[in-house]
């Protein structure tokens, strides 16, 4: 039985009374057909639309939208009760269906004109609301029933690829949305310019629109039909020329062990209106950029079609390797990227005892959630900065089966409200942490802004702090307190916070070490931090060693970083390289090691916001904190947080190693795999991508690009008179060294590197 047939109307998201329905109109239309390759349309008499997969007779039922619904700040939310179609001609000469949509008695004489054409393997939709100065285009909404899919609908984020004319790395943007549909034998995209997943529901599809004048809007949508990825729909949808994606089969594209047959796969799409002769080059790069596989191929495409083609890739060992795909026809071009990575197994063993944390929720649970939990033990992460009953993420019940601990934070403190509101944000909240048997409470979350100048601590104290120990105090807990943790080391705010009978309340103190383009080792003296955006206020051991002079003079707490950073917003000299990143990452933790900080969590694991999952968006800072990019694949972070977790998982600091040169820098540990040592220098100094103009842009380097130039050898001391020492990179790639009459020789640079095999006084003399 056709869809047509059916007659799906699985309800409304209005309640009308059966006196504001309109009058049947006593003699229908006739249905209005338009086909195209792939696909037929039919406007039928009720003004519903029947979309099918291929020619008027033939195709198969896939899609009825059966009722638009608008949105009036007036007027509510007032949907059609069916309509007449008609035919019509566009513009350039093409059939399409009209349809004159009936309303109801409560929509206060607002039209709603429907347009229905197709192309190759694509319908095209618009609705035109008139009629009313207080329309709330972003409310619009399709009714839309889909016949006896094979999966449930998901969404998904649509992304390009561009390049700056002006140079620097290539980077994604945000290219619409979609709406996937998933049949035995096809798959089916509702495209659209954007759409917020929490007001779409199985009937309504939030499909917003725009003002197009007073008292009128238009929203529009596509619909796909074939064989595609998201990226191809929405190259079809948007009729761009050429558009390329590329994935592979593999949870965030990430391998176990060397020799394994990474397969990169691609999917080309041709959303012209004719076909075109296209060429498709690819490239895979190590971490050094030495080119290990690539190649070229050649084909016609089809208009509305889409290339499938993969490549294998031999897997290295620890590492990550770099992708590129790039098409061309004519003048037309496009490329997509992605990372593939190698992380073998670990046995990690510091338990409760480990300092590594994720700062934000693991929201973002895909492929599954199983494969997130096992990404979250494999690269050592022991502790969730906020999970509770009701959170983004993975369930507190599952954290604890699996080893992970938990912290809570909650903002939103009423500073300055009511009592009653006070004390019902404090009720509320405690009681939250405390179902959530929350290891500790962090109260509240940067509440020290404007930075460095004491506003609000009292308040904070009073309405927030206290307000949550006494309830505390009163069921018996023995949670642990941390204060918000600060943006920055602000000991102007936490001067006041303690006069104000803080510092009394807390367990441990928390603090963000928000770091600009300096290397993390960067540690100028509180008298020479420069506030602002791009100031020498945002520095990682400075503020560390600063926060702990502030605990030395108010009292002993537990160190925490309830979050940390290294951003790599592209073509940005403020942030670093995704090459930096990943020596900050490795450098960060082992300096937060050696200063006794008890836990340190990440932000975040995935390029993204939670409201917008995995929207590109080149030009926020906060979205590219992740270890890991859009498409879920690792940046060289994801591994350098690894290295550094599997390094200093059993190991505890001994002292600063000092060479003869004081540009050499090191940190010396104790393991039960014996001494480590981790060295660099600071020939090439301390401010990264030092060579950008006055405004915020700046060409960033490939990530395979090594930017420290002064290369130095140093002689160390090695555990044995001859025999080999292990080196490795910021991303635990091994190499190794031969000694030689106790000695080895090391080529050392602003990169940390990590040595096994070293006396346990390397830097003797």
């Amino acid at each position: 039985m056709s869809v047509a047939r059916r007659r799906f109307l699985q309800g409304t998201a209005v309640a009308s009374g059966a006196a504001l329905l309109p009058a049947i109109p006593a003699h229908a239309a006739d249905p209005v057909t338009v086909t195209a390759d792939g696909i037929t349309l039919v406007g039928q008499s009720d003004g519903s639309v029947l979309i099918s997969d291929g020619s008027a007779g033939s195709g198969t039922d896939r899609v009825l939208i059966s009722h638009f619904m608008f949105k009036d700040s007036v007027l509510g939310q007032q949907r059609t009760y069916g309509g007449t179609p008609a035919p019509i001609t566009l513009a350039d000469g093409r059939p399409a269906v009209r349809i004159t949509y009936t309303m109801g008695s409560a929509a206060g004489g607002v039209t709603v004109l429907g347009t229905f054409d197709v192309s190759a393997h694509k319908a095209h939709m618009s609705w035109e609301v008139s009629g009313s100065d207080t329309l709330t285009p972003t409310g619009f909404m399709v009714a839309r029933t889909v016949q006896s899919p094979s999966a449930p609908e998901s969404y998904e984020a649509l992304t390009a690829w561009t390049k700056d004319p002006r140079g620097g790395i290539p980077y994604e943007v945000n290219a619409g949305c979609a709406y996937a549909e998933t049949w035995a034998d096809t798959k089916g995209f509702f495209c659209l310019a954007a759409s917020n997943t929490a007001y779409t529901t199985a009937t309504w599809l939030h499909t917003p629109g725009a003002a197009t004048g007073t008292g009128a809007a238009t929203t529009t949508m596509d619909l796909v039909f074939g064989d595609l990825r998201p990226r191809g729909a929405g190259v079809l949808a948007a009729g761009s020329p050429l558009g390329v994606e590329v994935w592979t089969d593999q949870p965030f594209n990430l391998y176990k062990s060397a020799g394994q047959t990474m397969t990169l796969k691609a999917q080309v799409a041709n959303g012209g209106s004719a076909a075109k002769p296209v060429t498709l080059t690819w490239w895979a790069r190590d971490f050094a950029g030495n080119q290990i596989a690539g190649g070229t191929d050649s084909r016609t495409l089809a208009a509305g079609a889409g290339w499938d083609a993969s490549f294998p890739i031999t897997a290295p060992g620890q590492g990550i390797v770099f992708t590129e795909v790039s098409v061309q026809s004519g003048s037309d071009t496009a490329l997509a990227r992605t990372n593939l990575s190698v992380l073998p197994d670990f046995a990690y063993q510091a338990g409760s005892e480990s300092m590594f944390g994720l700062a934000n929720y693991p929201w973002l649970l895909k492929p599954t959630e199983a494969d997130v939990l096992g990404l979250l033990k494999l690269i050592g992460v022991r502790r969730i900065r906020i999970a509770y009953a009701g959170a983004p993420g993975i369930d507190i019940a599952t954290l604890d089966a699996n080893g992970i601990h938990h912290n809570v934070e909650l903002s939103g403190i009423p500073t300055g409200g009511s009592a009653d509101q006070i004390a019902a944000w404090a009720d509320t909240n405690t009681a939250t942490a405390i179902a959530a048997a929350a290891e500790y409470f962090e109260v509240s979350n940067e509440v020290n802004a404007p930075w460095m100048q004491g506003r609000g601590a009292d308040a904070y104290v009073s309405d927030g702090l206290r307000q949550v120990t006494d309830r505390l105090t009163a069921a018996g807990s023995t949670m642990k307190v941390m204060n918000a943790g600060l943006g920055g080391m602000d000991y102007v705010w936490t001067a006041n916070f303690q006069a104000a009978g803080g510092w009394d309340l807390i367990d441990a103190f928390a603090f963000h070490p928000g770091r600009g383009n300096f290397t993390a080792d960067y540690a100028p003296t509180p008298d020479q931090w420069v506030l602002g955006d791009t100031g020498t206020y945002w520095n990682f051991l400075g503020a560390l060693r600063k926060a702990k002079e502030v605990i030395a003079e108010y009292g002993t707490k537990e160190l925490w970083m309830s979050e940390a950073y290294a951003p790599t917003k592209p073509n940005s000299w403020w942030n670093d390289t995704y090459r930096h990143a990943a020596e900050n990452v490795l450098l960060s933790l082992a300096l937060a090691k050696s200063e006794g900080v008890r836990g340190v969590n990440w932000y975040q694991l995935h390029d993204s916001t939670v409201h917008h999952p995995q929207e590109a968006n080149p030009d926020d800072v906060e979205f590219h904190s992740g270890m890991m990019n859009r498409d879920t694949s690792a940046k060289p972070t994801l591994l350098a947080y690894a290295t550094a977790a599997r390094v200093l998982d059993q190991a505890a600091y001994v002292r600063p190693l000092v060479f003869s040169d004081p540009d050499v820098k090191g940190l010396l540990f104790t393991s039960p795999a014996g001494p480590i040592s981790i060295l660099w220098t600071r020939k090439d100094g301390y401010v990264l991508n030092a060579d950008h103009g006055t405004d915020s842009w700046w060409a960033s380097p490939e990530p395979w690009t090594d930017t420290w130039t002064t290369k130095t050898q140093v002689v160390a001391h090695s555990g044995t008179v001859a025999g080999t020492v292990r080196e490795l990179n910021c991303i635990g790639q091994e190499s190794t060294l031969t000694a030689a009459g106790g000695k080895v020789t090391l080529t050392l640079d602003g990169a940390p590197r990590v040595y096994y095999g070293l006396a346990a006084d390397p830097d003797w003399k």
